[in-house]
């Protein structure tokens, strides 16, 4: 049985919590929250801890928290020579403090306080500095994924650029959809099959292979129609640079 613990209480450390309470093989012995009573709706209260000195003996440390203070947080373990994770997709290794064997248990998702995931499609990113850890990270992350890979840190840099472009920036387009909608009270409801497809299609064909639209069908007069309906600047300058965007990785075809 694979003992773990988690430190933290956010997004990330709470679907931990869940998978790991659901998991095969594996113990959740303990959680480390500043504020525990954010947890008390998932663990009983004994399985909490405050305290840093209180903290378990467990096989797998799992930093769960804000890259900015996993640093602040790894210094404040009170013990040596165990493995000590963190969850963080642009954090090096070296932001664990030394004293500790160190690796990385990234989970490349989107997580929702509110929203629940099914952890067994979620990609589990591992990086360790001994091959006996990464071991143990693997079977860690099979008890919760079927979806596991070993990813250095410079591979796993890439990966969190690549996910911010498909995953951050693309949510944010949604915003601005919706904003456009919302001005002449259309439901945005009505563009939610169109995004379906559009997610859809990346599973057969490439997203090159998958462009659609004005821009890659150098449709110069719809496109100026857009720019001329959009009012706000910050809206047509998005506009124009992912037009100008699509048109360049298009333009063999135009």
């Amino acid at each position: 049985m694979l003992k773990v613990v988690i430190i933290g209480s956010g997004n990330v450390a709470q679907h931990l919590i869940k998978a790991l309470d659901v998991a095969k093989n594996v113990q959740l012995v303990q959680v480390y929250a500043r504020n525990p009573e954010s947890l008390n709706y998932l663990l009983p209260i004994d399985k909490i801890t405050n305290s840093f000195s209180e903290l378990k003996d467990a096989d797998v440390y799992i930093i769960a928290v804000s890259d900015n203070v996993i640093a602040q947080v790894s210094a404040q373990l009170p013990f040596n020579d165990k493995l000590v994770v963190h969850t963080s997709g642009s954090t090096g290794l070296e932001q664990i403090q030394g004293n500790n064997r160190r690796g990385v248990f990234y989970p490349l998702q989107t997580f929702s306080k509110n929203k629940e995931i099914d952890f067994s499609t979620v990609p589990l990113c591992l990086e360790s500095e001994f091959e006996s850890d990464y071991a143990i990270l693997q079977t860690l992350a099979h008890a919760l994924s079927n979806s596991v890979y070993q990813i250095n840190s410079a591979q796993r840099q890439s990966l969190h650029v690549a996910a911010v472009f498909a995953c951050n920036f693309v949510n944010h387009l949604y915003k601005i959809g919706n904003d456009v909608c919302n001005e002449k009270n259309i439901p945005f409801g009505i563009l939610k099959p169109l995004i379906q497809e559009t997610a859809d299609k990346i599973n057969y064909l490439s997203p090159l292979e998958a462009q659609t639209g004005p821009a890659v069908r150098n449709d110069t007069a719809t496109l100026q129609r857009h720019l001329n309906f959009l009012e706000d600047e910050n809206q047509k300058e998005i506009y124009t640079l992912l037009t100008q965007s699509i048109q360049k990785a298009h333009e063999q075809k135009l």
